[in-house]
């Protein structure tokens, strides 16, 4: 039986009294937060004149959803310490955030089945746009400007069946003002284009580029983002009046996209970080559009964002995404032309950011900011956007409905090395496919299921829901596997930001291995051996089965497929072994905690 709002928060205050919830003080019955609770969690006083709700990688998760934190989120470098990269109780002294609260749920994996079962679900896109609605209202609807930073039309099975139409339909609904993109070009790029024409807001992205023996006959010609004379593939800024404040808004999509994703899907556009290009537009823009602000919608990912800061000058904030950091403020970085804000609203639509700034004289004076988790139970669903949703779904809904297993403990993703669903797609790919190994990509997007849940083949699809979904089983010898593990380590470990592209580190199956990230590429896998503990040679074949090439298509069944026979032969879905490499140099790193593996 559901409950409403009211109810829920009525609930919350008895149990509060009776001294009964997470962190309670029994005697004071104050729930345990930073001055935030339930009844006021929502409740943002008015500052400023200029306000930017920032959502960010919500992966087509148009239901509420459980999402667990990750308790492995390694920094090195400049990065040891520092947020992102820190994990657990150490981000909760990092931001001042109380134990067992419902802040404390909401940012990290603390207690996370507990609290998961008191405080419910979280996202939706009908309970987020009651949200935004309301703090449209209060803080003015010409005063407001709704960001998406991207990672919107990919990551559920309407999504891949709609090829992101559904998930057009319902940002435009939710009122987005400007967003960027990474996973919204692995559609066809016709398929992109026309999402983009559809889409009611500005979608904007000053790296993103015609190549230029595709420029000569450009097949998108006629498409209103295009600029023949700057190459520009879509509109690099837009410029919004709010209440007489003029804000400029730069996009950045996600420089990797054609290396860490088909090429084939876009063959016409060229991306990059490309840092020098966002200072040039930077300075022209401030010199012919004379805003009151620049701000950037950005999908570098939280650790290229802090550099770009760092070495771009001009720039009042980035609004972040890709990396699915839920931070709680933003980092102040400094540069020679002054400060840059840096945000990050984690992922699935579990959070959206508020920035309020005072715009006077030409400038950001001062700001205020807050990341506000959407728990379903605290805000009523929207009706119109449950009226679309409920629409959009119901030709798919008998096939997401199946009920394929159970969940034996709690299944999630998030996190560098492995996670308990990625166990279960790994399993799945060497039991069905018979191989000795798995190999499953390191993607952070993927929901959680609570133990003694039904597991659906809607759980199954956002976990795997990619337009190049094809497995595939080879032969590969220990060294062609050792090379796939160092590539992938030097994209997560590499000390410079920019040669980082985001994702967690590739997940194995039937194999074990020890990595010392401190290393430098070609020297952090060692001692890789099967489940049995025998040895893996560099000269030695093994029977390897994956999905989610980048190059080829592969020739094998989606994986949606095979991880769906593997549940329903099983019925009970739960981790035989766990396979997390033993990691040398992350002892006393404050990114990990209640690693399940070994450190040394």
């Amino acid at each position: 039986m559901s409950i409403n709002r009211r109810e829920f928060i009525q609930l919350m205050g008895i149990a509060a009294a009776a001294g009964m919830l997470p962190g309670c003080d029994s005697k004071s019955g104050k729930a345990g937060s930073t001055a935030l609770t339930p009844e006021n969690l929502y409740n943002i006083p008015k500052f400023g004149n200029v306000g930017i709700m920032h959502i960010t990688d919500t992966h087509a998760q148009l239901n509420p959803i459980y999402f667990r934190e990750p308790n492995v989120n390694l920094g090195l470098g400049e990065a040891f310490g520092k947020p992102p990269h820190v994990v657990g109780d150490k981000l909760l002294q990092s931001f001042g955030i109380k134990p067992n609260s419902i802040e404390a749920h909401a940012f990290t994996y603390l207690n996370f089945n507990e609290a998961a079962k008191l405080y419910g679900k979280v996202g939706g896109f009908a309970h987020m746009r009651t949200l935004v609605k309301k703090l449209r209202a209060e803080h003015g609807l010409n005063n407001t400007l709704l960001l998406d930073g991207g990672d919107t039309w990919q990551g559920s099975g309407t999504a891949y069946w709609t090829r992101g139409k559904d998930m057009v339909g319902a940002t435009n609904l939710l009122g987005v003002d400007v967003m960027t993109g990474h996973w919204e070009f692995t559609y066809l790029d016709k398929e992109v284009i026309a999402n983009v024409r559809d889409f009611k807001g500005d979608f904007v992205c000053q790296n993103v580029r015609v190549k230029e023996d595709a420029a000569f006959n450009y097949k998108f010609a006629d498409f209103a983002g295009f600029n023949e004379n700057s190459g520009h593939a879509f509109k690099p800024y837009t410029i919004k009046d709010m209440g007489g404040v003029r804000v400029a808004v730069i996009g950045q999509a996600f420089p990797y996209t054609p290396i860490a994703n088909p090429s084939r899907f876009i063959p016409d556009w060229t991306f990059g970080i490309r840092d020098q290009e966002m200072q040039t537009l930077v300075d022209h823009v401030r010199a012919t559009e004379r805003p009151d602000a620049v701000i950037v919608v950005s999908h570098n990912g939280m650790d290229v964002d802090l550099k770009m800061a760092s070495v771009v000058s001009g720039i009042d904030a980035i609004f972040g995404g890709h990396t699915h950091d839920g931070m709680p403020r933003p980092t102040i970085v400094s540069n020679k032309g002054g400060k840059t804000l840096v945000t990050n609203a984690g992922s699935n639509g579990k959070y959206v950011g508020f920035m309020q700034m005072d715009v006077r004289n030409g400038k950001v004076q001062d700001f205020r900011y807050r990341l506000l988790p959407v728990f379903s139970n605290l805000l009523e669903a929207d009706k119109e956007m449950s009226a679309y949703i409920t629409k959009v779904r119901e030709p798919y809904l008998k096939t997401l409905n199946e009920e394929l297993a159970v969940a034996e403990g709690l299944l999630y993703r998030r996190g560098n090395f492995n996670g308990t669903f990625d166990q279960i797609i790994c399993d799945a790919l060497r039991v069905v496919g018979g191989a000795q190994i798995s190999l499953s990509p390191g993607f952070r997007w993927g929901t959680s299921v609570l133990p003694g849940q039904t597991i659906t083949m809607d759980n199954v699809m956002d976990q795997t829901c990619i337009t190049y979904p094809e497995t595939y089983v080879r032969e590969m010898t220990g060294t062609e596997i050792k090379a796939i593990l160092e590539d992938v380590a030097d994209n997560l470990f590499n000390k410079d930001p920019y040669y980082q592209q985001g994702g967690d580190m590739v997940r194995v199956g039937g194999m074990d291995y020890t990595i010392d990230i401190n290393n430098t590429i070609g020297k952090r896998v060692t001692d890789m051996r099967l489940d049995n503990g025998t040895a893996i040679e560099p000269s030695k074949v093994y029977t390897v089965s994956g999905w989610a090439t980048v190059g080829s298509q592969s020739p094998g069944r989606p994986i949606w497929e095979v991880v769906a026979e593997y549940l329903r032969d099983e019925k009970v879905a739960r981790i035989k072994k766990l396979n997390t490499p033993a990691i040398k140099g992350a002892k006393d790193n404050p990114g990990i905690a209640e690693y399940a593996g070994k450190l040394i």
